[in-house]
């Protein structure tokens, strides 16, 4: 399928590598700390904020916006909605 999964988080480099690694996470976790990303994608109004919101964001494969998630992000089923989705978007990669 081509897809690249990234979490971002406003905490240090060392604190998001510790982070994802005591999660058991097989993906990167970036570090914001300006919160440029945060503020272009919705998940922090200002860069005073001091925690992001927990927002989902699907890019093709140019960096534009195709899908978003913003409000009520289930835990337990959301990462199977954004999988269903990317594959109906990007195709299975079969």
């Amino acid at each position: 399928m081509g897809v690249k999964i990234v979490g971002v988080g406003f905490d240090s480099v060392q604190e998001n590598q510790e982070w994802a690694e005591d999660q058991s996470y097989l993906f990167d976790i970036w570090t914001d700390d300006n919160k440029t990303l945060a503020m272009t994608y919705g998940a922090a109004s200002s860069a005073s904020t001091n925690m992001p919101s927990r927002v989902t964001m699907l890019l093709d494969a140019e960096g534009e916006l195709v899908l978003e998630y913003t409000v009520s992000l289930k835990i337990g089923t959301h990462p199977e909605q954004v999988l269903s989705d990317a594959q109906k978007l990007f195709g299975s990669g079969e």
